[in-house]
């Protein structure tokens, strides 16, 4: 044990992170598959073209105020981990375990089976021109995509250097780019050469305030990945200057690409197809691109690789500073010795991941994954305000307009509450999983005098597992300053 830790006592983070990795680390975690697969749900909950594209443009809008919110936090509060560690300080030990709980059961697992059933949706559709590909084979495929390998590759790339892991995350949002500018600019063609049928009757249909909150939950899952930056804060370069610059240039350049790609949906696809498939563009690619319509799924199966590949890389440093913070079991803190890989963080939430995809199909997960999501994010939001209450004078390099974190944190009450008017068996569950941290906290994180077998089983137990996965503690460096 004392070899082990002397070999990681040099481990620290470091600070490998520029402006253009930034840029690409917003826009390749925003852009995985959710605009591949929520035009479906944005349209079946607005009723119409015109109001999905309003739902579209109201959810870039609320992604840039969450997004002014954390830029306060990130550089006021100068930790990686994003949400976790603003909770922390701002409301305390108890509700940010409780958030880290929920999200290393629930949400980073149920992120991960999403974009492996989006590939899944995509790498099967191709072989079922004419009908909808099979629930069971996609989930076979979507398991296979979260198999021990697939992970070992990632992780792999991830902690042998901080560098291959960014490169791997600028590559793959270059090809969801270009990917995307093949449906952008096959859709403005026909739109230019006249083809303008399905844009009539553009607000013709119905819908409900049920509907309208199933749309924006699919749409705000399309912008989920915004306060990617603040998960990695601690490796950012001169985070006062770039964090600004990469969240807003990377966010408007989002909302610009999806307005676009969606008109192109619209323009090529009636509602009636679009409603009909899982595989938006897989059907667009074989409408418009004929014998390269093969393209299109390739790459969609590219990008969910790569904005998985960005799920492991957030979701490690998260789990790293709740151990280093003594609030996850001590042997999901270690890493392998040699590989400098976050090996048990990430092969447990691989295996709640594969347990996640037996709940149910895309739309269902997306639905149970957005009670967690905005939860968590109103209560961060919410300790941006009592910081300002509590500690007036704490440096800010970045202060936000007061009014943007009342009304975001009122709109995010607003999509926690609607989940109970929706569907209240997904808020419930949420609600019950959330509360199984409480014995754990209060016998596990709270209590230092354990009994002496429970100390002598667990010693056995990090024993045994160290020697064999090969890991150990990383050194508990202290956060940088700005």
């Amino acid at each position: 044990m004392d070899e082990c830790k002397e070999k990681t006592s040099k481990v620290v983070l470091q600070k490998k992170i520029t402006l253009f990795n930034g840029i690409c680390m917003i826009v390749g975690g925003i852009i995985g598959g959710g605009i591949f697969i929520s035009p479906k749900g944005v349209l079946a909950g607005s009723g119409s073209i015109g109001v999905s594209l309003i739902v579209w443009a109201a959810c870039g809008v609320f992604s840039i105020a969450g997004s002014l919110c954390y830029l306060e936090l990130g550089l006021s509060v100068p930790k990686s981990g994003a949400g976790y560690v603003y909770i922390l300080d701002g409301l305390g030990e108890l509700p940010a375990f409780l958030f880290l709980w929920v999200e290393f059961l629930i949400r980073n697992p149920t992120s991960e089976a999403i974009s492996a059933l989006t590939f899944a949706s995509y790498v099967a559709q191709p072989f079922f021109p004419h009908c909808e590909a099979p629930q069971r084979l996609k989930t076979i495929i979507a398991a296979l995509c979260l198999s021990k390998f697939f992970y070992c590759v990632l992780i792999f790339i991830n902690c042998a250097k901080v560098r291959w892991g960014t490169r791997v995350i600028d590559l793959f949002t270059v090809t969801k780019l270009f990917a995307l500018a093949i449906i952008i600019v096959a859709g403005f063609v026909s739109l230019g050469i006249g083809k303008t049928e399905y844009w009539e009757g553009t607000f013709a249909g119905t819908t409900t305030v049920g509907g309208i909150a199933q749309a924006l939950y699919s749409g705000l899952y399309a912008y989920s990945g915004w306060d990617g930056l603040n998960f990695v804060t601690e490796e950012l370069r001169d985070p006062v200057r770039n964090m600004p610059r990469a969240i807003f240039g990377g966010l408007g350049l989002v909302m610009l690409i999806y307005m676009l790609t969606n008109v192109s949906y619209y323009t090529v696809l009636s509602s009636t197809e679009i409603l009909a498939v899982d595989a938006v563009a897989v059907e667009f690619a074989r409408r418009m691109l004929g014998v390269m319509a093969w393209c299109i799924p390739v790459f969609v199966a590219m990008s969910t690789f790569g904005s998985l590949n960005s799920t492991i890389f957030k979701s490690a440093r998260m789990y790293y500073v709740g151990g280093r913070e003594g609030h996850l079991p001590v042997f999901i803190s270690m890493i392998h010795v040699s590989r400098l890989t976050p090996l048990p963080a990430v092969l447990a939430n691989g295996f709640l991941a594969m347990v996640i995809l037996l709940f149910g199909d895309l739309y269902t997960l997306i639905t149970y994954y957005a009670f967690i999501r905005w939860t968590g994010v109103g209560a961060a939001v919410a300790s941006l305000l009592i910081l300002r209450w509590r500690k007036p004078d704490l440096p800010r390099p970045f202060k936000t307009p007061l009014i943007f974190p009342i009304l975001f944190f009122l709109a995010c009450v607003f999509l926690v509450v609607m989940q109970f008017y929706t569907n209240p068996y997904n808020p419930l569950i949420g609600i019950a999983l959330s509360l199984t941290g409480l014995p754990f906290y209060f016998l596990c994180v709270r209590r230092t005098d354990k009994p002496a077998v429970v100390e002598m089983v667990y010693g056995a137990f990090l024993r045994r597992f160290q020697q064999l996965f090969q890991v150990c503690l990383p050194d508990r460096d202290k956060p940088p300053e700005l």
